[in-house]
């Protein structure tokens, strides 16, 4: 039996903001309810006739999002104390999937740019090493 999901629910789903279980769950009930599926349906044409709340235009716009580059800061620890908070609130408490994979994307650049460093470290050592080692000598 499917549950009563509401229409702020619903946007969600159409956001894809809805944590794992609950998307889970309303894909399956509107697999085997009309009704629910006309609502859906319903929403999205209001969404595509223009017709906006001040809640889904700050939801589609994404205005509680920090920035990719605020993302950065904070992956690195150079964002003062406040917004250091709020973003972690934000990950944890609000779970917002898109703020996720922006900083998942970010920590895999940071350990690719550190691994290439390495790396080139280790040739310009090695490189350069008989080098040294030959003129040390004389």
């Amino acid at each position: 039996m499917s549950q009563t999901y509401s229409d702020q629910q619903l946007q969600a789903y159409l956001d894809e903001t809805l944590s794992a279980d609950l998307m889970a769950a309303l894909e399956r009930d509107l697999r085997g309810d009309d009704s629910l599926r006309q609502r859906l349906v319903g929403l999205v044409g209001m969404r595509e006739a223009g017709v906006h709340g001040l809640g889904e235009i700050w939801r589609r716009n994404r205005l509680s999002c920090p920035t990719r580059q605020q993302l950065g800061g904070f992956l690195l620890g150079a964002i003062d104390d406040q917004l250091q908070m709020y973003i972690q609130f934000h990950l944890d408490e609000i779970g917002c999937r898109l703020c996720h994979a922006n900083l998942e994307d970010l920590q895999r650049q940071r350990t690719e740019q550190l691994a290439a460093a390495q790396m080139r470290r280790r040739r310009y050592f090695q490189s350069s090493a008989g080098y040294l080692s030959a003129h040390s000598r004389d």
